[in-house]
Parts: C-alpha cells; sequence; structure tokens
C-alpha cells in the first residue's frame, strides 16, 4: 500500500488575518458612527423642523419640508432610507436652504484640509527634530537648564487652548504689525496664523513625547553597540534611534491630526475661514440638523481613516505587532 505525503502550503503569514481584522472594527465602527448620526435628529425633543424653521413658519412649510427629509416615515423606514441614501453618496438636504448636504461638504472640506494638513506638516517638523535634539542634549541627566527650560516652555503651549493661541496671534501679528490678514481666505498669506494656531500645541506635546521615546532609546544595548563601533554620532541618532522612536510617535501623530481636524472648529470661527468647522458651528446656531449630522458623519469617518492608517504604519515598521495579535 502506497502511502501519500502532504505536503504543507507556504504559510500566509500574519498579515492577511491582520488586515481582517483591521477591516472587520472599521466596518463595525462605520455602523456604530451612521447609527448614531442617525439617531441624532431622532433624540432631539420636539419637531426638529419646527425648530430650525422657527415658531412662526407657516404648517404648511414645515409639513412639506418633513415630507421632503422623509421624517412623516416610520423610524424604521427612515433609517432604511438614510442607509440607501449614504450608499449612494446622499448625506441628506439642508433643512434652511435645502441644498444637498453633500454639496455643502464638498464645497467647505478643501478649506478644513488647507488647514488642517499644512497643520500637520508643521507639527511634525517643528516636533520631531526638536524632541530629538533635546534628547540627545539631555541623555544622562545632563543640562538640567535646558531641560527644564524644554519641559516648562512646550508645557505652557501645550496647555493654552487653539483659539486663545489664534486670537493672540490675531491681535499682535495682523492687528499691530499687519504683516497677516485679520481673517478670511486671501492668499498664501492669510494661511499662516490659523496654521500655526493649530500646530503649536500639537507640536509642543509631541516634542515632549519624541524626547522621552528617544531617551528611552539611547538607552537600549543596540545603540551601545553601535556606539562601541564609534559610527557617527548622525548615523547612530538618525538610523538607529529616530525609527525605534517613531513608534509612539505616530500614534500620537495620528490622534494630533484627529484634533487638529476637530480644532477647526473654533480656530475657522476665529479667522472667518470658509471650512467645515465653520459650517458646523453656524449649522448648530442655526439649528440645521441634516448639515450638522453630515458634518459630523464626516469627521467621524475621518477618524476612523486616520487610526486604520496608523495602525498600518505601525505594522509596517514594527511586524511583530501583527504576530502578538494572533
Amino acid at each position: 500500500m502506497t502511502g501519500v505525503v502532504a505536503v504543507a502550503g507556504p504559510k500566509a503569514g500574519p498579515w492577511p488575518a491582520f488586515f481582517a481584522r483591521r477591516l472587520g472594527r472599521l466596518v463595525l465602527s462605520l455602523w456604530v458612527l451612521v447609527t448614531a448620526a442617525f439617531l441624532m435628529i431622532q433624540l432631539i425633543p420636539g419637531d426638529p423642523v419646527r425648530a430650525a424653521l422657527g415658531m412662526t413658519a407657516p404648517a404648511e412649510l414645515v409639513n412639506a419640508r418633513r415630507a421632503a427629509l422623509g421624517l412623516d416615515h416610520s423610524l424604521l423606514r427612515q433609517y432604511s432610507d438614510y442607509l440607501g441614501g449614504l450608499f449612494r453618496g446622499d448625506f441628506g438636504t439642508s433643512m434652511l436652504s435645502g441644498q444637498p448636504v453633500g454639496q455643502v461638504i464638498a464645497d467647505r472640506l478643501p478649506a478644513t484640509l488647507q488647514l488642517a494638513l499644512p497643520a500637520f506638516v508643521v507639527c511634525m517638523a517643528l516636533a520631531v527634530p526638536l524632541g530629538l535634539t533635546f534628547a540627545v542634549l539631555t541623555r544622562g541627566g545632563r543640562r538640567r537648564g535646558a531641560e527644564l527650560g524644554f519641559t516648562s516652555t512646550t508645557a505652557l503651549f501645550a496647555a493654552i487652548p487653539e483659539f486663545l493661541v489664534a486670537v493672540a496671534l490675531v491681535a499682535f501679528f495682523a492687528v499691530r504689525l499687519g504683516w497677516f490678514p485679520v481673517a478670511g481666505q486671501d492668499g498664501e498669506g492669510s494661511l499662516v496664523l490659523p496654521v500655526v494656531a493649530l500646530a503649536l500645541g500639537p507640536a509642543s506635546t509631541l516634542s515632549r513625547i519624541v524626547r522621552v521615546e528617544t531617551l528611552s532609546v539611547l538607552g537600549n544595548d543596540f545603540v551601545r553597540t553601535a556606539r562601541a563601533k564609534r559610527l557617527p554620532a548622525r548615523l547612530v541618532y538618525l538610523r538607529h534611534a529616530l525609527p525605534n522612536a517613531l513608534t509612539a510617535t505616530l500614534t500620537l501623530g495620528g490622534l494630533l491630526l484627529i484634533s487638529m481636524v476637530a480644532g477647526t472648529v473654533l480656530v475657522e470661527n476665529v479667522f472667518a475661514w470658509p471650512g467645515l468647522g465653520s459650517t458646523i458651528a453656524q449649522s448648530i446656531l442655526q439649528k440645521d440638523y441634516p448639515l450638522v449630522q453630515g458634518i459630523v458623519l464626516v469627521y467621524g469617518i475621518g477618524v476612523l481613516l486616520v487610526n486604520l492608517v496608523v495602525d498600518l504604519l505601525l505594522a509596517v515598521l514594527d511586524p511583530r505587532s501583527t504576530i502578538r495579535e494572533n
């Protein structure tokens, strides 16, 4: 009798399972987010259409707007219609203007990204070199004065809210010195003050994290081995220390990007910037709930996508994280 030897195929590795888990979490989180956004209008006390149009609005107008928004249907029908609309890219209709919410978001989102993305780049460009430099300068308890000055200054800037930074920047650089526009979207100069207002606090926080992580890495055996080989200091810090310190930095950097997008709500109002932040503030005051609902949903999707990108980057930098989860 001839025996059959089974030959095992090559292992797929941990990546397929890792991607499957991340995708499953993303889908579940999206469903929770969409459901919460849908319930936003349902949980408003009273008639949201009446609240948006005002108590003196004619009953015919209120009923027509309720019918246009589908609020005269059952809750299950409204939820089904809402999900179907999202799959078609339909975020609903503004209660006040009757304009599609998706169109309003598409018009205002580029202005918000025009602030948030440069602010994130400025934050990383300041925080990583600053944290690495002060870690090198103060390692082993050296230069106590420099360490105290760095920690005190960064703690101060990290504690000041973005809108206070924005007001101070406007008062000094725009009103007193006249170097930049006070408000509005008027050329590249109008970007400087809002970008600085968004980036200053997060850069201070991130630089402290980079310094702590770099100090921890500099005490590891592989760094001491690199020094024992008499490698140039530049190679030791940039090739060995910095990549290992970037793991925590990327995690926090992704969270800071999320906070910057959220911070645009206040900063855009200070600078009268025509983005989603100023739009959602106006919509809340005007009780235009479908527009608020759509913008909140876009912000939430942005948060989920940033978290997914951060997870993937961390997995690339440290493949052991995909194995530890299995």
